[in-house]
């Protein structure tokens, strides 16, 4: 069964090395790992995508990864079934593709891009104009200038972020139950908006 798990390591040569080999003594199997950000104390966030043996619980994935001095694990979760990390470099080349659609085709990127549950796009008078299937049937416009953390109202578990398409569209994506959305994470959705602006009017 796929996971995928968020790391906090030590930025210092060996430290994904480490990681990786205690993942393996506990029963998983790495798929990919992509680098989320590099922070300014000297530490590193990191995605894992691995697969665990048959009988193989994540909380012994989880202890085996925070027995090792500076490791923390943020986030463990299961990751749908045939899912992929999908780069964004790879995400742009799948716009160019399609220029006229790059709107739609963004919104179907943003799960696997980003590791949420869904993407919306929000028009300021319409509503959600286009949406993937996990996403809410109705979210109201929120003026944005820059790429933002939305607040969640109170009980709700669901994480949103946002950023803005032009003056009447916003994109919004959510990620239930985490982790927290980085700051690289919001800014990589602002700028792939911002191209993908690009390449619908070129």
């Amino acid at each position: 069964m796929p996971f995928l798990l968020r790391v906090l390591l030590p930025d210092v040569p060996g430290s994904l090395g480490r990681v990786a080999t205690a993942i393996g003594m506990a029963g998983g199997d790495i798929e990919a790992i992509e680098i989320v950000e590099k922070r300014d104390d000297g530490t590193a966030v990191d995605d894992v995508l691995l697969e665990l043996q048959q009988g193989t619980m994540p909380d012994s994935v989880v202890s085996a990864c925070t027995s090792l001095d500076g490791v923390k694990v943020l986030w463990i979760s299961r990751y749908p079934a045939g899912g992929s990390l999908v780069m964004d470099l790879e995400a742009v080349e799948e716009l160019t593709a399609s220029p006229d659609t790059a709107y739609d085709k963004l919104i179907d990127l943003l799960p696997a891009t980003f590791r949420v549950d869904w993407g919306a796009r929000v028009h300021r008078a319409k509503g959600v104009v286009y949406s993937t299937g996990a996403a809410p049937d109705d979210f109201d416009f929120i003026e944005v200038e820059s790429p933002v953390r939305l607040e969640s109202p109170e009980g709700e578990v669901t994480l949103f972020a946002a950023a803005r398409l032009d003056g009447n569209e916003i994109v919004v994506v959510g990620r239930r139950g985490g982790p927290d959305f980085a700051d690289s994470e919001i800014a990589r959705l602002g700028h792939l908006c911002g191209l993908t602006v690009t390449i619908a009017n070129a």
